[in-house]
């Protein structure tokens, strides 16, 4: 940005994503590329896929604003990243190097736009980038919809792959973009098999360029029957809809060569697992689900080759919101959240020797070091710990509060802390008096102890909220604080935020008017925590809308917050 800045605002993606995409190269780099960009997915996925299917939706190069302030948002940002690495896989590292070198010496000292970018790229190699474009123009996240057979008697495997992309706001007419897709065909021995095309030619780099709304690609050779692995380290931003048994997840799980895959096939083994919990839980029923799936973690955790970073990444499972994007519409977020503490406190007493045994051999021998391998086995302690937390036992209960006290570091601490949290009961009290007096003088540190009671699953974590609203050290004034204890809450805790007797709503939008005076900017980001409002069940989304309406009603509003609570109103 300081050599080549953008010509106007509605370039700022080209600056913003490319220092996005290369600060996570570079944390690739500096620990596990596979682990980096599992969390650069979660991030992803947690925060820019709800923009993209929300009444917020726009281009990654939006093509008008009203507050210029609202131009800071995960599109821009995350998306606008994630279209710096298709071009990279399009072209090739080699490819995208040349393209950059050229960027630089082309427009060193210049103002710059994404045409003159996506240029370099197509001079330096020699690829047509026309079509890519229209990822920087058009909103909202793709559905990759595939179906996947195999011809024994033909030795042929064929799959079929449909762009399915849904009207946003502004946007009902849609074309088809050019999608890279990263894949493999995993034999039964866990080799990937050669991806030979019917035409003859071979799948250059393991990556078929979709650019139809429907295409159909055969391969030929494929001796037995493959299980496929598509949109290897997640190629390109889209959803993916695959009709894939729990039995070939499971085998992902084990044998995908791809690491990135295989934590997917985990996650949507997980996400069926929880979602059929849930279904059952609301018609009343009880259920036994979630077994096969502690054993297929249990298999994967156990295999000491890979490292410590990548297992605790295994043992986390889909967040709350995952499953809410996952089941789409009529969303009970206490549902969900009572089906995912199902299956945690399932795998907690399924794993527990496993975990006990980790959780051990894990314990640091010294003193604290920073490198990934100590910061791993920190990560693979932690995770464990959670796991068998969830078991809900007061010996539990104990074993957290003495990992707290005995923690030597922060991430140690802080794990423990954001466990006691979900607890009632006097370790938890005695565990948060501590921290307030060790860090209450460090104004960063304790914007944990803000958050860890933001984000507490206890039914009076929205009276506690507003409690903490009126602590000496709490500010509104303070960006800081805001989002450490408010965002927190309204981005961090979709139970409680989700209340359905609509607390959660009015606290929030309480707190967007009172900074709307002196703050618009973080006041409109706070109110996007209701960008999936009509998402909810009947009773939730009446209660949040009414939050909404209380909003739009204010006289005065400032610019960023009139846009985005006109917006989220909007309808369809």
């Amino acid at each position: 940005g300081n050599r080549i800045t953008c010509r106007d605002w509605f370039q700022l993606c080209l600056k913003e994503g490319l220092t996005v995409f290369r600060d996570q190269e570079f944390s690739a780099d500096e620990r596990s590329a596979t682990v980096q960009r599992i969390a650069d997915v979660r991030q992803l996925k947690a925060h820019q896929f709800p923009e993209d299917a929300g009444p917020l939706a726009h281009p990654v190069r939006p093509g008008k604003y009203i507050e210029i302030n609202n131009f800071y948002t995960a599109t821009v940002y995350e998306k606008g990243a994630e279209l710096c690495r298709m071009i990279e896989t399009i072209v090739g590292r080699a490819g995208f190097r040349a393209g950059m070198d050229l960027f630089f010496d082309r427009h060193d000292g210049e103002a710059a736009t994404v045409e003159d970018f996506l240029a370099c790229f197509e001079e330096a190699t020699g690829a047509d980038l026309t079509q890519f474009a229209v990822w920087y123009q058009q909103a909202g996240t793709p559905e990759l919809v595939c179906s996947f057979s195999y011809d024994a008697a033909r030795k042929e495997a064929e799959l079929k792959i449909e762009q399915v992309l849904k009207p946003t706001p502004g946007e009902t007419r849609k074309r088809p973009l050019h999608i890279p897709v990263r894949l493999g065909l995993v034999a039964p021995d866990g080799s990937d098999m050669p991806l030979r095309l019917a035409s003859g030619e071979e799948v250059a780099a393991g990556v078929l360029h979709v650019r139809k709304r429907s295409e159909t690609h055969r391969f030929v050779d494929v001796a037995q029957r493959p299980v496929p692995s598509l949109l290897r380290g997640f190629s390109a931003p889209v959803n993916l809809t695959l009709d894939i048994s729990d039995r070939d997840l499971e085998f992902l799980m084990q044998h995908d060569g791809d690491l990135y895959n295989r934590w997917e096939a985990a996650q949507a083994l997980a996400t069926r697992t929880i979602v059929e919990i849930v279904h059952t839980l609301r018609a009343g029923k009880r259920t036994g689900r979630g077994t096969a799936f502690a054993k297929a973690l249990e298999k994967s955790i156990a295999d000491p080759r890979l490292e410590p970073a990548y297992r605790a990444q295994l043992l986390t499972l889909p967040s709350d919101g995952d499953i809410a994007r996952q089941i789409g519409r009529d969303v009970d977020p206490q549902a969900i959240h009572r089906a995912r503490t199902q299956l945690l406190r399932l795998i907690g007493r399924e794993l527990s020797p496993l975990l006990e045994s980790l959780y051990e051999k894990m314990r640091p021998p010294g003193r604290f070091a920073p490198d990934a391998a100590s910061a791993g086995k920190r990560a693979l302690r932690n995770a464990a710990l959670a796991l068998l937390a969830a078991r809900g036992r007061p010996e539990d209960t104990a074993r957290v509060a003495a990992h707290y006290h005995a923690a030597r570091n922060m991430t140690d601490q802080s794990a423990a802390l954001g466990l006691l949290a979900d607890v009632k009961g006097p370790e938890r009290e005695r565990a948060f008096e501590h921290f307030y007096d060790r860090w209450h003088d460090d104004h960063i540190v304790i914007d944990r102890w803000f958050s860890a009671q933001a984000m507490s699953s206890l039914p009076d974590a929205p009276e506690r909220v507003r409690g903490l609203l009126r602590h000496p050290l709490f500010s509104m004034t303070n960006p800081n604080k805001v989002r450490a204890l408010v965002g927190a809450f309204a981005m961090g805790n979709p139970l409680r935020f989700n209340n359905p007797d609509g607390q959660g709503y009015d606290l929030v939008a309480d707190a967007v008017l009172e900074l709307d005076g002196f703050n618009a900017a973080i006041a409109a980001r706070l109110l996007s925590s209701f960008r999936s409002w009509r998402t909810l069940e009947v009773g939730r989304r009446r209660r949040a809308q009414r939050a909404l309406q209380r909003i739009a009603r204010r006289k005065g509003l400032s610019k960023d917050v009139f846009e985005i609570v006109g917006k989220t109103l909007e309808q369809d």
